[in-house]
Parts: structure tokens; sequence; C-alpha cells
């Protein structure tokens, strides 16, 4: 079993928050165990706060024990040579000529051909986007973009794709990006949500927006795949809940795709935005 310890606060953010300042540790490191919700009462009375227990620690590994000895074999009993029958006399057969033996003729020896090298793996080139788009959306994409990152002193470009009717691809390029992604993504989905609020506002037909920079989603992506799969091994081998992380809608979906076959567990979201969190639980059959 991993260590824990359990934390009280005003409700489970807070608790949390404690824990992970009390261990000094990441929220990826953790698992999180809800034991009581806090309730806040009536004109403060009967309040109570959040209770959650935290495991932390190196996952017991489970013992590996060698291989028995191979059995030793029996000595084998030599049983003495049976006599051989007398051999009948043989018969003076007249003299034959010496066959001389014919020589072998030499056969090439056969070349052992090389064994084939494994290809390497070929990483799958980027879906191309073709070329970018200056329709009216599209310029009104760019500058709002552009008027927000003079703002932030900032000097990325801003180019527009539109892969499909309704949906723009915004890429944004240059060096020192991280600013713009933030932690986690957050200040990437803000800039994203302010400028299709912008873009959408002046009336017409919505469009979607999706806004990158150096693919920081597609690694978000694959970063939350294997988080899934980390937390559902824990859920079946511990029979324990795990709550993840706030996350917004998108990544949430991400991980209940991830482990929609995942043998022994259900996931399910609980709370509201922008605080809206997956569980992953144990399955016992019913699904939330």
């Amino acid at each position: 079993m991993r260590d824990y310890i359990d934390v009280t606060g005003k409700n489970e953010d807070e608790a949390i928050s404690k824990a992970l300042a009390q261990l000094n540790l990441d929220r990826d490191d953790v698992s999180v165990e809800v034991l009581e919700r806090a309730k806040s009462g009536f004109l403060g009375l009967g309040a109570c706060p959040a209770k959650i227990r935290v495991y932390y620690g190196p996952e017991a590994e489970e013992e590996i024990l060698p291989p028995p000895p191979a059995p030793k074999p029996e000595p084998v009993r030599e049983e003495p040579p049976k006599p051989r029958p007398a051999a009948p006399e043989k018969r003076e057969r007249p003299e034959r000529r010496e066959r001389l033996p014919r020589e072998k003729k030499e056969r090439p020896e056969k070349k052992e051909r090389p064994a084939p090298r494994p290809e390497p793996l070929q990483e799958e080139p980027p879906v191309p986007l073709g070329e970018e788009v200056d329709d009216e959306k599209a310029a009104a994409i760019k500058a709002f973009l552009k008027g927000l990152l003079e703002h932030m002193d900032s000097a990325a470009g801003v180019k527009v794709y539109l892969p499909e009717k309704g949906r723009y691809k915004v890429i944004l390029e240059g060096q020192g990006l991280g600013s713009l992604i933030g932690r986690r993504g957050e200040t990437l989905d803000a800039i994203q949500q302010l400028t299709s609020y912008a873009v959408n506002r002046g009336g017409g037909p919505r469009v979607r927006i999706h806004l990158d920079a150096e693919n920081y989603r597609a690694k978000r992506e694959q970063s939350l795949q294997h988080l899934a799969r980390k937390v559902a091994g824990k859920v079946v081998r511990y029979r324990r809940s795990v709550t993840l992380e706030p996350m917004n809608a998108y990544e949430r979906h991400v991980i209940h795709t991830a482990l929609q076959d995942f043998e022994g567990v259900t996931t399910y979201s609980t709370g509201a935005d922008p605080n809206r969190r997956v569980v992953v639980a144990p399955d016992r059959g019913e699904r939330h």
C-alpha cells in the first residue's frame, strides 16, 4: 500500500492544495480519495469541511520470485554389454578387383544471406492544412489577435486555415510562445475563448475557432491519454476511485474516450464548470 495523509479544507480544492503544499508534490504524483464532502450548513450552522485522503509515494511492486532450480537428471545406470553370438564362418570368395574411390566433387558453399533489417518506424506526417484563408472571418481573427498580442508584448505571427466549413484553425508562430500557452494550456484556452467571442459577436453564422501554438494541443492530448491509462491501472489495482483535476469539456472528452474500452473501470464527470472533474472508478457493472 502507498503512504497517505488525511487533510481537511473549506472545499476539496483547498484540501488538495494543502496536501500538495505539505508533500511538496504535483497533482499528477498523487491519488485523491474524497472521504467527506464539504457542507455549508444553514446560516453557518452545521457546516462541515471537506476531508480527503491523498496517497503518495512509490507503488508496492509485486514480489518476483526466482524460478525454481531445474531438477538434476538422474544418473543412468549402464548395463553390461550383452555377449554377441558367434558369427558363422565365412566362406572364401574369389578376389574382386579393387574399385578406386570416385573423386567427390566439391560443392560451392552457400553463403548465408544476412537477415533483413527491420524498417525504422516512420512518424505519421502532419495533416496538411492547405493554403491560408483570407475571408471576412479570417480577417477578423487576425485583426483581433494582432491587437491582443501587442498588448501582451508578443511578436507571434498569426496564420488562419479553414480545414472544413465553419471551423477555423489558427496557428501562432514564433519563438518563446510558452507565455501564450500558459500552465497546462490555460492561457491558450483563454485567448481562444476571447477570439471566438470577438469574432462571433458581430452577427452572421457562428464559426468554431481552434487555436494552437507549438503543436501544444496534440502533445496535451497524448499526455492526457497517458494519464488516463496510468490512473486506470491504479484504480483496478487498489479498487479505489480517483478524482482528476478540473478540466475543460474537450480534455474531459479525451479522458472518457481513452478509457471507454479499458476493462475494469468506468468514468463520469462531477461538479460544475470551471471546476468540473472526471472521476475514474472501479466498474461494478453499473454505469453512471
